[in-house]
């Protein structure tokens, strides 16, 4: 366990702002955790969990502790001719998690290649790109309860996923800290190219669709696509697709007719990054925070931004588009 004191988050946020925390508490192992999260230094203080610093924007320093949660590996439980499911630890890089499968020809995660942060946060976001969803794979979370450091699992049907949420980012937050997560993955892959320019992608790289041709042809889209963080600092969409209903659909069809939307249960999400560009927003600045210009969604940390430039600028976004749209644009990024 180590504990560092008015420490620097700069590099521990994918946005690259500064902000510090008045504690950082790096904890290795399950054991470590349950132990400190009964000292005084935890009890006393307020806390923030960080996994990969990879969707979350801090606009201020934190007066608490923030806990880093660093523990590694990963175990086959079992496997049958059709499936292996194999429990990866919460503090595993999630991009180096699905490479290791994918490289297995275990299928269920190929299309969510290149997404950043850590194993453990992909099921509090329930992580999605390109058709999938990470709770099409996810068998079990397992969880230290915060009260009395007692470890528990949540099974699928449990965690209450939704479109970029789970009971973790709502009801459940701050009571619990994720260990591992366990998934089922598929040994005769079902494979998904009809979304975006998958199929495209691949004829360009002359590759048969594959779980490892997926992966590389959906990291090179999102590198052509999406800022690198360690050159542009961001946390990829900020702003989560708007769900409408079919009549707030058809109003708006009438207006913009051209508006990018696809169904989704028994209503429609509007294409977010669409109603950015239609309002004007692409590529435009804001002191030192800018939208991407080739992906509207994405809001970068164009020369040492502070986190409120940032917010800043999303704020503007969503009254924009109320005004243009009548519609609600969430933002997807946690903000500190």
């Amino acid at each position: 366990m180590q504990i560092k004191e008015n420490y620097s988050l700069k590099a521990l946020n994918t946005f690259g702002v500064e902000a510090r925390a008045k504690y950082l508490v790096e904890l290795n192992s399950i054991e470590e955790t349950q132990k400190f999260i009964k000292s005084d230094l935890f009890l006393n203080n307020k806390f923030l969990l960080l996994g990969g610093g990879s969707n979350i924007l801090f606009t201020q320093d934190y007066d608490g502790v923030i806990l880093k949660i660093n523990y590694k590996g990963k175990d086959i439980i079992s496997a049958d001719e059709n499936n292996v499911y194999i429990k990866a630890f919460a503090g595993e890089t999630w991009d180096e998690f699905v490479n290791y499968c994918t490289f297995n020809n275990w299928g269920g995660i190929e299309n969510l290649t290149a997404i950043p942060g850590n194993v453990g946060t992909s099921p509090v976001q329930n992580i999605g790109a390109y058709g999938a969803e990470v709770k099409d794979t996810i068998v079990s979370v397992e969880v230290i309860r915060i009260e009395d450091g007692e470890i528990l699992t949540f099974k699928n049907e449990e965690c209450k996923f939704g479109y970029r949420n789970s009971i973790f980012k709502n009801e459940v937050k701050n009571k619990y800290i994720i260990t591992s997560v366990t998934f089922k993955l598929d040994k005769q892959p079902k494979l998904n190219t009809s979304y975006g320019a998958i199929k495209e992608e691949l004829e360009k790289m002359y590759l048969e669709p594959s779980v490892i041709n997926i992966s590389k042809a959906i990291a090179v889209i999102r590198q052509n696509k999406l800022p690198d963080p360690k050159v542009k600092g961001n946390a990829g969409s900020f702003f989560k697709n708007p769900v409408v209903t079919k009549e707030h659909l058809d109003t708006l069809l009438l207006k913009y007719p051209k508006i990018r939307y696809f169904p989704s249960d028994n209503d429609f999400k509007l294409a977010a990054g669409w109603l950015i560009e239609k309002i004007g927003m692409k590529g435009k600045t804001f002191g030192n925070a800018a939208v991407h210009n080739k992906q509207a969604l994405v809001l970068i940390n164009n020369d040492n931004a502070k986190g409120k430039e940032i917010l800043g600028l999303a704020n503007l976004i969503q009254q924009k588009i109320k005004e243009a749209f009548d519609v609600e644009l969430e933002i997807e990024v946690n903000i500190v």
